[in-house]
């Protein structure tokens, strides 16, 4: 039975292999970190991790999980509503209501999971979803899963979107929904035309904060706090696994009656086993740290701005960007393979992105700075990418 699938699968993978498309997992032997090593025995710098605040193997993260697994346990072994909810799954949700300045949170084991069961317990065919068109995966996916309308406008473009406002009326509630940062160029949804045009056309507003929160902002609170609406914003999705320490978990935050219906109906959250204690006392050790101090914060919009104008100054083409994304430019696929390939011979790690994970001929590597490096390790990032760069013809 699976004789003739495994020929047509294996063709498949040797075409992506030919088209130099395939892509090859890299092992790391070490803990998460600015420098790590891998499996070749090679210490390299770590350019490519959503690692934003350094959090992913801070003392006081580990600690913080270590405790958890002497007071609760390693494992939940149930959903929320059956018997998986500790009191720190409780605790937890409070300190992201309140840094976000919502009146209620959810956990999820991923934000995958938030997105993907967001939209459906909340509307039904009456009703009209309108998605930014470079909005997460999970966004998408989460979308196919309900039976509302569905509406796409041009990314950030303010005129597509009131257009497709207009056009929605014609539905119950609409929902307008977007990535706050948007993860393959860095850019930042401009949040205070999207809130305007929600209160002009009376539509909900959504923003995956996962790129944004512990990033952008003064304090790292993300897109609301940039663009000074906390508390403003109706649905906020996230993730643990990113700025806020790197490990797992996702979570959406809110207005209280969306995040009682998801209780009740979202299906990820009713039969998806609870977050493990080490994580949740892990995220709330987190969210104190945030707290206390924006120090992280301030390092990485440092650390951002010099090697992004260090890049520029050599000539690289970058994205705009906001965040701590930094998109340079290579356009084609099988180049971006040979970039990242030689990066790594220079000691810098970093992976080359093409179709289908950006859109045809708009090949790049994605730089993700963090507030683990140094500025020695900028510097030698910057100087691999121009040796690099010059090697193969992307810069003169």
């Amino acid at each position: 039975m699976y004789g003739k699938f495994q020929d047509h699968l294996s063709q498949q993978l040797a075409e992506i292999e030919e088209a130099g498309l395939f892509k090859n997992e890299r092992i790391i032997t070490t803990a998460q970190d600015a420098e790590i090593k891998v499996s070749t025995g090679d210490h390299v710098l770590n350019f490519c991790a959503n690692n934003y605040l350094g959090l992913s193997n801070h003392p006081r993260l580990v600690d913080a999980a270590k405790r958890a697994l002497d007071s609760h346990g390693y494992g939940m072994s149930s959903v929320r509503f059956i018997c998986g909810t500790q009191d720190l799954h409780k605790t937890l949700e409070r300190k992201i209501a309140e840094f976000f300045g919502t009146e209620d949170t959810i956990l999820y084991a991923a934000c995958f999971d938030a997105n993907g069961g967001v939209f459906e317990p909340l509307l039904t065919e009456e009703d009209a979803i309108i998605s930014d068109a470079l909005n997460h995966a999970s966004i998408i996916d989460g979308v196919r899963l309900c039976k509302a309308k569905r509406y796409r406008y041009e990314n950030a473009n303010m005129e597509d979107l009131e257009a497709k406002l207009i056009e929605s009326q014609a539905q119950r509630f609409r929902i307008i929904v977007t990535d706050g940062v948007f993860s393959m160029d860095g850019n930042v949804a401009p949040m205070d035309k999207i809130h305007e045009l929600a209160n002009k056309y009376n539509a909900l507003v959504m923003v995956d904060e996962c790129h944004s929160a512990g990033v952008v902002g003064a304090t790292g609170r993300g897109v609301t706090e940039l663009f000074n609406l906390k508390g403003e914003i109706d649905i906020i999705t996230g993730t643990l696994g990113k700025a806020f320490g790197g490990a797992i978990g996702g979570f959406t935050t809110g207005r209280k009656e969306i995040i009682e219906m998801l209780r009740q109906r979202s299906r990820p959250y009713l039969f998806s086993n609870s977050i493990p204690p080490v994580v949740v006392n892990a995220g709330i050790e987190m969210f104190d740290m945030m707290s206390e101090t924006t120090e992280l914060q301030d390092k990485l919009h440092s650390n951002t701005k010099y090697f992004i104008g260090k890049m520029k100054e050599a000539g690289f083409d970058i994205k705009p960007t906001e965040s701590a994304i930094c998109a340079v430019m290579l356009y084609d696929a099988k180049l971006s393979q040979d970039v990242a390939a030689k990066l790594l011979e220079e000691g810098i790690y970093v992976i080359g992105f093409y179709f289908p994970v950006v859109p045809r001929e708009q090949a790049r590597i994605r730089v993700q700075l963090s507030a683990a490096h140094e500025k020695e390790h900028l510097d030698k990032c910057i100087a691999a990418f121009s040796k690099v760069g010059k090697e193969l013809g992307v810069i003169k």
